[in-house]
């Protein structure tokens, strides 16, 4: 089992990461962002025990898992790592969204019923609007409201006519009401 954590990681669910909200032990998980909180390109991959064992039989003589990436390590992203996970800790952001969730959820589910909105789902501090796609042209509606949105300074992520939303640690309800 994989568990992509770049958007539920990091206390986007309430909980460290969605393996611990969900109480599951992945055989692997990746994360980014949130580990410098995008100031910085990095990512990890974290593996289970198995995983890794499984990796690491190889020849004697030879290095296991031979690899490696063009910024493996740089200092910069290091740092800036190690400072946003002491923030993380100070602030109790790990765990933050548990008492923001309920104000997220209530503000994204009274969207339902703006016109062309055929479901809303949330978990978190995660949302994905769902419109009614335009007869013949699929996607469209979702690709004009990320243009409405953008253009109005609010940056999504769209897939086809799904508007994923999941707020910064700055956010607020009274910020996002207004």
């Amino acid at each position: 089992m994989i568990f992509d954590e770049v958007i539920t990681g990091f206390g986007r669910l309430g909980t460290p990461f969605a393996v611990d909200y969900f109480g599951v032990v992945p055989d692997l998980v990746t994360a980014a962002k949130g580990l410098t909180n995008g100031a910085i390109p990095m990512g990890a991959v974290f593996v289970s025990r198995a995983v890794h064992d499984a990796l690491m039989q190889g020849p004697p003589d030879q290095i296991e898992l031979f690899h490696g990436y063009t910024y493996s390590g740089h200092p910069a992203a290091c740092a800036a790592g190690l400072a946003t996970l002491d923030i993380y800790k100070k602030e109790n952001l790990l765990t933050r969204g548990a008492t923001l969730a309920p104000e997220w959820e209530e503000l994204i589910h009274g969207l339902k019923t703006l016109p062309h909105v055929a479901d809303i789902r949330t978990l978190g501090l995660v949302a994905g609007i769902e419109l009614t796609p335009r007869p013949g042209a699929p996607g469209a509606r979702g690709y004009e409201a990320y243009l409405k949105c953008f253009h109005d300074g609010l940056l999504t992520r769209v897939t086809g006519d799904i508007i994923a939303l999941s707020p910064p640690w700055s956010w607020s309800a009274a910020t996002w009401k207004s």
